[in-house]
């Protein structure tokens, strides 16, 4: 029996995109401020972005090597469930050596196997759904689990009512910041004050159809003395740099990946986004006017049901994606130039912001911790 001044131990699971790798690092980090002894591990999915990114914000990692379904016949799906199997037991192992109190699940190919696991050996678990339809993997995880922080109303539909705590999603302390920066925003991305900008966000992995929307009207976007913070993934940096270049126009700004996010929030005007649950809730936080063009190529087509979300709270736009080639550029030059509609949008998308959002959830770990060693 572990003594109680023993320090509380914590594993976190999940990853494969920024979206679930952020909030996870929030849980973390405000974990670390309510006990700086405690201690926490992450699992994620070997060869995935958590790889890399969680141990740049300081914790350790340990990968399993189970990967997502593809949509098409092929051998990595044949595999699918020999990973499985073998994640399953490599988490086992990985529980009885670290000795949880609690396992915390945020989504992705690494959360099932981890919460699974957990589930077996009786070491209570805490599920954070970040959409507004929850995924297979959580409703099957959520008979097991303490509780189920989720960050939108009406999700009893999917989940037992009683485990529900409406806590938002959790994001970047910087996020949080972003007031007061809009002098030292323009200056780092070398932009005019005095001229209106768009800030286009794909998710950590960049977004083909926003990238190539952006490409073909790029023009039109100069001809309006708009400016531009253009985050386009690795895939088509290259492209889009070549594309800008081409243009002459100094207030086209291309990166692979923008790191001072709080900055770019600072000076953008209007953000055209994916409809990640990551950057809905960064959004709702910064109280940003926002034309949203949902992903198609995710489970349960969640990203529409997000957007959707905001949509009728007359909080958001929404393009859909195979609309977004013709309409996409239009419409976000419509909203810049409709200032009653950005502030009716900024104004409503705040109201859905939940700053507390990480320091709740760890409340509700650190509840949940102290509860399993009374009964151990």
């Amino acid at each position: 029996m572990r003594q109680e001044k023993s320090p509380y131990r914590v594993i976190i699971s999940g990853g494969g995109t920024g979206g679930h790798i952020y909030p996870a690092i929030a849980i973390a980090n405000t974990l670390k401020e309510l006990d700086s002894n405690i201690e926490i591990l992450f699992v994620g999915a070997e060869n995935r972005m958590e790889i890399q990114k969680v141990p740049a914000a300081g914790y350790k990692i340990e990968g399993l090597p189970i990967s997502g379904l593809q949509r098409s016949l092929s051998i990595s799906n044949l595999m699918f469930p020999f990973k499985v199997i073998s994640s399953v037991i490599k988490a086992k192992r990985i529980l009885k050596g670290f000795k949880p109190d609690i396992a915390v699940g945020v989504g992705g190919y690494a959360s099932w196997p981890l919460l699974y696991a957990a589930n077996s050996l009786n070491i209570p678990t805490l599920i954070q759904e970040q959409n507004s339809y929850a995924g297979v993997t959580n409703k099957l995880l959520a008979k097991k689990a303490k509780k189920i922080c989720v960050a939108y109303d009406n999700m009893s539909a999917f989940f037992p009512v009683e485990k529900l705590i409406n806590t938002g999603n959790p994001v970047r302390k910087d996020i949080l910041d972003y007031k007061n920066k809009r002098d030292e925003a323009f200056k780092f991305f070398e932009l005019d004050p005095a001229k209106k900008t768009i800030l286009v966000i794909g998710g950590s992995l960049g977004a083909r159809t926003i990238n190539h929307s952006i490409a073909d009207k790029l023009q039109m976007l100069i001809d309006n003395n708009v400016q531009l913070i253009w985050q386009t993934g690795k895939l088509y940096h290259e492209t889009a740099k070549d594309i800008a270049a081409k243009t002459g126009n100094k207030g086209i700004k291309v990166f692979d990946f923008i790191y001072k996010m709080d900055l770019a929030y600072a000076a953008a005007d209007v953000v055209i986004s994916r409809a990640g649950a990551l950057a809905i809730s960064e959004l709702c936080l910064v109280g940003k006017p926002a034309v949203f063009v949902p992903s198609p190529n995710v489970a349960e087509d969640h990203q529409t049901k997000n957007a959707m979300a905001l949509v009728n709270a007359d909080a958001a736009q929404m393009i859909k994606d195979e609309a977004a080639i013709q309409v996409l550029v239009p419409a976000a030059l419509k909203l810049m130039k409709d200032e009653q509609k950005q502030n009716i949008f900024a104004a409503n998308i705040k109201k859905l912001g939940k700053p507390e959002a990480a320091k709740t959830i760890a409340n509700e770990v650190m509840s949940i911790i102290k509860e399993y060693r009374k009964e151990k």
